[in-house]
């Protein structure tokens, strides 16, 4: 199948674009200009990369995570490696917006606005069913964010972003086989918790 064949429908790209030369392909030529092909990146890339996010920032990912693509758009070009070097760059950019982000928020805390500031509007789509996978998404990001960090991350960046033990590690600055412990112990520990609730 064509890369530009595959549709897109929200949520997460389908298995073929987020591997394989679908991606790799998207990669060579969204770094010679073509918009359509960053944009297949985009959307490979960024529901995991914001799933990341809010485990270690909270309601502020998608923020970090614009933070981030205006990073990563402007380096674009002088990335080299495949996808999965790139799913691990994009995902060291987002960690250090994520802590510099957090750096900021100690320095200065940001004050809400009310609800009623803001107009109701329709959405486009179904929102009963986006409501429910978000609350789903939520739970499971709210479960994994009360891992010690180190293994969140790790959880998050093996079962979410797919990337390997040694990405991972490169992602955190740990070895491989670290990375691989504290994602069997977050992990471990996760399933230990959902057993005494089923």
């Amino acid at each position: 199948m064509v890369l530009e064949s595959v549709p897109y429908r929200g949520g997460r790209p389908s298995a073929e674009v987020l591997t394989g030369d679908g991606l790799s392909a998207a990669l060579g030529r969204a770094q010679r200009g073509d918009e359509d092909a960053f944009r297949v990146l985009y959307r490979a890339i960024q529901p995991g990369l914001c799933r990341y996010l809010r485990v270690l920032v909270g309601q502020d990912a998608e923020d970090v995570a614009s933070e981030a693509w205006l990073q990563i758009t402007r380096d674009l070009a002088s990335f080299r490696g495949d996808a999965d070097g790139f799913r691990a760059w994009t995902a060291t950019i987002a960690r250090h917006r994520a802590l510099d982000h957090l750096r900021r928020q100690r320095r200065r805390p940001v004050a809400e606005a009310p609800a009623e500031w803001f107009p109701e509007r329709p959405a486009p789509d179904d929102t009963a069913g986006a409501a429910i996978e978000a609350a789903a998404t939520e739970a499971a990001l709210a479960l994994i964010a009360t891992l010690p960090r180190d293994q969140a991350e790790a959880v998050v960046l093996r079962a979410v972003l797919g990337l390997d033990a040694k990405a991972a590690a490169a992602v955190l600055g740990k070895r491989p086989g670290a990375v691989r412990t504290a994602a069997y112990r977050g992990l471990r520990t996760l399933a230990d918790r959902l057993g005494g609730q089923v």
